[in-house]
């Protein structure tokens, strides 16, 4: 079974995704922001990260640089951010994300990303 990590300090969106997750058959970890995410990313290796980048402590930003110098873990990341300026999705990109989608989102198009790069 993939793993699944979704890392965001908005406890709605943690839950719906969550949900959504699950029910497309990924085992889902939770993380409530970047700090507790790097904990869960060495701990429980991911397949794939949706992550937010606006967060306390640590930001989106630096969790995606940090999985992607793990060579060997190969997660790929998806931002979900409300920074949608052209260059926030650049800065996005030049930290290692995979794909880049904004809030508000399509849950129906991020569970077909998220397929989409599990293979």
């Amino acid at each position: 079974m993939k793993k699944v990590l979704i890392v965001d300090d908005e406890p709605n969106i943690i839950m719906s995704l969550e949900f959504l997750m699950k029910k497309s058959g990924y085992e889902v970890f939770i993380a409530r922001d970047g700090a507790e995410a790097l904990v869960i990313v060495d701990q429980e290796e991911p397949d794939i990260v949706v992550l937010d980048i606006m967060m306390p402590q640590v930001d989106g930003y630096e969790v995606c640089s940090y999985i992607k110098n793990k060579k060997q873990l190969g997660a790929k990341v998806i931002f979900l951010s409300a920074k949608g300026k052209e260059k926030d999705v650049l800065k996005g990109y030049e930290s290692g994300a995979d794909f880049y989608m904004t809030k508000p989102f399509s849950t129906k198009k991020l569970v077909d990303k998220v397929n989409q790069l599990a293979g």
